[in-house]
């Protein structure tokens, strides 16, 4: 197992280009299997996770070669309808695959996905809609498996009861080639499905956005190969923003897309950062006077995105007076709060009254661990000192470097094997703009 060393106290400073979306990445991987052509996809982020997605393509018989940030993939004729559980175990979106394999050749078994384990995040919305466009689809706990099948999937007129990123993407990529039209209703807005949904055109498929939360799919008789350029990662672009902003330096990052980050840009400049504009594709990030306090609930899109709260608290914790972040997506993203409060910061949990929380959340209320809180109050600022620390998660990793980077002090951070399933090449990138951070190997007993 590997860990980091973490020196802080240097204000970062230089230039950042941003990483191919995780969040897009994915999703492409999977959407060649909707096609025997080759798929050529650009700006992919070199991470675990996209490692492990390629595995599972690869145990289903599909040729994958890498070239730099590009992937070539070639599916082939796909004959292999098992994903090994040691393979699918390790990623939460390898569930994706059902959509395109009951499409293709009308039988799937994927093992329960694994991934980052941030609340229940249950597939029931997914299944649901699988089964209403014509699959069978039974869970056997003996094994951990799911056991899919379909004649001919059809199209169908779905409605989510809540926002579901990847049970959008999942019909979506089942529905391109089913037969007859597929509305999704209270589909997901977010932009990385935009662009999942710009390759799949690209591809030969038939499906638009009717409206900001309702997609349109036409199912067609076969797809065909493309070549896509992924966009950048806006959690990328927001973590390096807030490194700018509680260092003291300032960070200029390139592919960045402004209008991706709407409800970040308007919570940075009131808590006093600033982000200039250089040029169509250029954001200079900075924080010129002190860091003042903000109240945030994260919303599914357009609104403050879950994935960001984590570094927005650690952003807070920095500022001059007391700020609240509430979490309205996920029923369990607090992990690095008690890690924080190991480097002395003031953290308290406390839950906002809610009138109908099965309404309000967009997670399942009843899948709530008694116990968990839906908020956390900060006191600030703090200086941090040195602490050893575990990441528990993809964003607390991010939470948890970025307050070392502040902090009086050598600091150890175990568990960087979640970091690295979403930035690629982290340490090296951050030691470009001024850090100090060593990555270094446990030695074994």
């Amino acid at each position: 197992m590997e860990y980091f060393v973490v020196a802080g106290g240097s204000p970062l400073a230089g230039e950042v280009h941003i990483a191919g979306a995780k969040n897009v990445a994915l999703k492409a991987f999977v959407a060649s299997l909707l096609t025997d052509e080759e798929i050529t996809l650009h700006n992919v982020p070199l991470i675990t996770d996209v490692f492990f997605m390629l595995d599972v393509l690869k145990s289903l018989g599909v040729s994958v070669r890498i070239e730099g940030n590009s992937v070539r993939i070639r599916n082939g004729h796909m004959k292999k309808s098992t994903v090994p559980l040691e393979v699918g175990a390790r990623l939460r979106t390898s569930s994706l695959v059902l959509g395109p394999m009951l499409a293709r050749i009308g039988k799937a078994r994927i093992p329960n996905p694994g991934g980052c384990r941030i609340g229940a995040r249950p597939i029931d919305r997914h299944i649901e809609g699988l089964m209403k466009m014509g699959a069978s689809i039974a869970y056997h706990s003996e094994d951990g498996y799911f056991y899919a099948s379909a004649k001919r999937l059809h199209g169908t007129v779905f409605t989510f009861p809540k926002n579901t990123h990847t049970g959008t993407e999942t019909l979506m990529l089942a529905a391109v080639l089913a037969e007859g039209e597929t509305v999704l209703k209270n589909a997901a807005e977010e932009v990385e499905i935009d662009d999942l949904i710009g390759l799949l055109r690209a591809m030969g498929a038939d499906i638009r956005r009717r409206a900001p939360r309702e997609i349109v799919i036409r199912g067609v008789g076969a797809l065909h190969g493309a070549t896509y350029t992924i966009m950048p990662d806006r959690n990328e672009e927001v973590t390096f923003a807030i490194a700018a902003a509680v260092t003291g330096g300032n960070i200029t990052v390139r592919q960045s897309v402004r209008g991706h980050l709407g409800a970040f840009l308007s919570a940075f400049q009131k808590a006093g950062g600033r982000a200039e504009i250089i040029d169509e594709t250029s954001t200079r990030y900075s924080q010129p006077g002190p860091i003042r306090p903000t109240d945030i609930v994260t919303r599914i899109h357009p609104g403050f995105m879950t994935d960001w709260q984590g570094p927005w608290a650690l952003y807070m914790t920095q500022a001059n007076g007391i700020s609240t972040v509430h979490e309205t997506v996920f029923e369990s993203r607090f992990s690095y709060v008690s890690e924080l409060r190991k480097m002395g910061s003031s953290i308290d949990f406390f839950d906002p009254p809610v009138d109908d929380p099965e309404s309000f959340y967009n997670f399942n209320w009843g899948d709530r661990i008694e116990g968990y809180h839906q908020a956390i109050r900060i006191s600030g600022p703090t200086q941090f000192h040195n602490a050893v620390l575990v990441m528990e998660d993809l964003r607390a990793g991010a939470t948890l470097l970025l307050a070392a980077l502040t902090a009086h002090g050598e600091s150890y951070i175990h568990g960087i094997e979640q970091i690295d399933r979403g930035y690629e090449r982290i340490e090296e990138r951050l030691c470009a703009l001024g850090a100090k951070i060593i990555r270094k190997r446990e030695e074994k007993l």
